[in-house]
């Protein structure tokens, strides 16, 4: 059997004071999907509300793969997501959190959401986020105590990168609250494609390392034999 991909968005449209108008990063979202479907996956969508969520960065819809999932399947499915308390996760080999500034609106607090995840990498399934996305992995606590992302090797949209791009927008800096978490933290260049797996933990650090985060959920699930 192939796996089965859940991708969990956010249903925020507006951000900080000035409501600067954000969603889910159109590439962030399409270069992973386009790894699953070419791996042959069962690709679902989840909410945290349930609503249509928003998509940001339609000015890359010329990138193909933007595209591919604008006029296929993707954006389709996608508008009509599920509400992720209303989904049965243990039907789920892999979770995947694109990112966006949306997710730092309603991701960092979620009680759903970080009970969800927790379970998901608890059963040994693969958590992967990127950029804004790894938001979600915050306050998220294992059953033995202690934070998901203490210890771990993790990367997200930087401090640096933050500074060039919606400091004045975000209510706190990402890659300060994931290490003041315990993170091993792996920045690189800004905007330079970054990605790394921590056993079954997969993050990324901006849109340039999407696609790579999804070769690399792949990959992992691959081996499985699933």
């Amino acid at each position: 059997m192939k796996a089965k991909v859940l991708i969990i968005v956010s249903n925020a449209n507006a951000i900080g004071p000035n409501n600067r108008r954000t969603g889910t990063f159109l590439s962030e979202v399409a270069h992973p999907y386009a790894e699953f479907k070419n791996a042959g996956y069962q690709i679902d969508f989840a909410s945290l509300t349930g609503e249509s969520p928003f998509l940001d960065a339609l000015n890359l819809a010329d990138d193909p793969e933007n595209l591919k999932f604008l006029t296929g399947k993707g954006w389709e499915d996608m508008h009509s997501a599920s509400k992720l308390s209303e989904v049965n996760v243990n039907d789920y080999d892999a979770v995947f959190i694109p990112g966006g500034l949306a997710p730092m609106v309603d991701m960092a607090e979620d009680a759903e959401l970080k009970k969800i995840i927790a379970e998901v990498y608890e059963k040994n399934a693969v958590v992967g986020a990127v950029c804004h996305g790894p938001v979600s992995l915050l306050n998220v606590k294992l059953s033995d105590g202690t934070y998901l992302v203490s210890g771990k090797n993790i990367v997200s949209f930087t401090t640096e990168e933050e500074d060039n791009y919606a400091r004045a927008d975000v209510p706190f800096d990402l890659q300060t609250a994931l290490t003041e978490q315990g993170a091993i933290f792996h920045a690189a260049e800004a905007w330079s494609a970054n990605s790394i797996a921590d056993g079954n933990l997969v993050t990324g650090q901006n849109p340039a390392s999407a696609k790579g985060l999804g070769e690399k959920m792949v990959a992992i699930l691959e081996s499985k034999n699933l």
